[in-house]
């Protein structure tokens, strides 16, 4: 109970979006630096080191700084913006409210540029090379404005000697940082370029493994496993028994000899788009070998999935397979055979090209249909006559 009531109370705080929560950290990080500042503001006023008054400013343009932040970030306003974790506006706030301090800590004014070297480096890591550019000026040239006033309004405490040396570290030091920043950037960037290539190429890598280049069909390596799938699932729960239809296309030899390869590619990726959009989604269609693809139909008896075949046929027909041979069309025969469970896979492939060969040998351009084998029975009256198994396929 109390982990629950934690987790939901850090949800409302910090907001339960991963990336948005870890952005609102890192500004409650930075927060918390900022937040000692007003601690030590109040021990430099009791020293006698600054003015209550100029502490009080201070130290409630840091509150306010920081509520501005979360508030912005907890809203989801940062969302609309390029960079949602609003790295450079929050950095030059930051940077200004330290220039800011620099100007009315009197004598331990030089404590707070070690400030300007931390917030730089809370963007080291997030900044891009030209926002880190923009920073890297502003802390300069805004350093080197209030160390001139300053100079010229309270010489005792900002003599010229150590103002110089103090411009000139900054300058040395904040344009490094930003460089730093900047070659980070480009080296997060690299990465990220990398990374995607890769991401890309591991899904070529799949999608080589697992479907045809030609067709765009699974492969036959890949329906081998999507057999064994169906086939754990049927022996699991012993049901969704599916079918499965070996076709060839008709003469596809005669295409190709008479009209060049290219359009018998062109025939075969043509049937594989048609005879896809004729079949349910359950449905897997494979290229097999050459002119040969495999169907699976699935949850279906083989008289329904010869309508399924048939229908496939009716589309192919009146389709034109290739546009550089308008008049040309396609035919093809089909061996259908249903998947018994107690069998391997490769007994029902078998069977069903069986059935492909009896339909071509019954003319082409048609389905047969090859019964699984009955199983054994258990007890034969003594009278019976042993039957006989037939290995011719039905024509469909």
């Amino acid at each position: 109970m109390q982990t629950s009531v934690t987790s939901s109370l850090a949800n409302w705080l910090l907001s339960a979006d991963p990336k948005q929560r870890l952005r609102i950290q890192r500004s409650l990080l930075a927060a918390n630096v900022f937040l000692a500042c007003c601690g030590l503001q109040a021990y430099a006023v009791w020293m006698g080191f600054m003015n209550a008054q100029d502490a009080t400013w201070l130290s409630g343009a840091i509150v306010a700084n920081c509520l501005l932040w979360y508030a912005v970030l907890r809203s989801g306003l940062n969302q609309r913006f390029a960079d949602p974790a609003l790295t450079l506006p929050q950095i030059l706030a930051a940077l200004t409210i330290i220039i800011g301090a620099y100007a009315v800590t009197g004598p331990v004014h030089g404590s707070t540029m070690m400030l300007l070297v931390l917030v730089l480096v809370f963007g080291v890591f997030n900044l891009q090379p030209r926002g880190a550019r923009i920073a890297a000026g502003y802390t300069v040239v805004a350093m080197g404005v209030a160390q001139g006033l300053m100079m010229a309004r309270d010489p005792v405490n900002y003599p010229f000697k150590l103002e110089i040396v103090h411009f000139l570290l900054t300058a040395a030091i904040v344009p490094t940082i930003s460089s730093l920043a900047a070659q980070l950037s480009s080296l997060r960037a690299r990465l990220q370029s990398q990374k995607d290539e890769l991401g890309q190429a591991l899904v070529r890598i799949q999608i080589l493994a697992t479907r045809d280049e030609l067709t765009g069909l699974v492969n036959r390596r890949h329906m081998m496993d999507v057999l064994h799938q169906h086939r754990k699932r049927l022996e699991r729960t012993g049901h969704h028994r599916f079918c499965l239809a070996l076709i060839d296309l008709d003469h596809f030899k005669r295409v190709n000899d008479t009209h060049g390869h290219g359009v018998g590619d062109e025939v075969l990726r043509n049937f594989a788009v048609i005879a896809q959009k004729a079949l349910r989604d359950t449905d897997v269609l494979a290229r097999w070998g050459g002119e040969e693809f495999l169907m699976l139909l699935n949850d279906t008896s083989t008289e329904q999935a010869n309508v399924g075949l048939e229908r496939v046929r009716d589309m192919i027909a009146g389709a034109p397979m290739s546009s550089a041979v308008p008049e040309l069309r396609a035919t093809f025969s089909a061996g259908l055979t249903a998947y018994d469970c107690a069998e391997p896979l490769d007994a029902c492939i078998e069977r069903a090209d069986r059935a492909l060969y009896a339909a071509k040998a019954a003319g082409r351009n048609r389905t047969a249909v090859e019964q699984a084998p009955a199983p054994a029975s258990t007890s034969t009256p003594a009278n019976a006559a042993p039957q006989r198994q037939s290995d011719a396929a039905s024509i469909i």
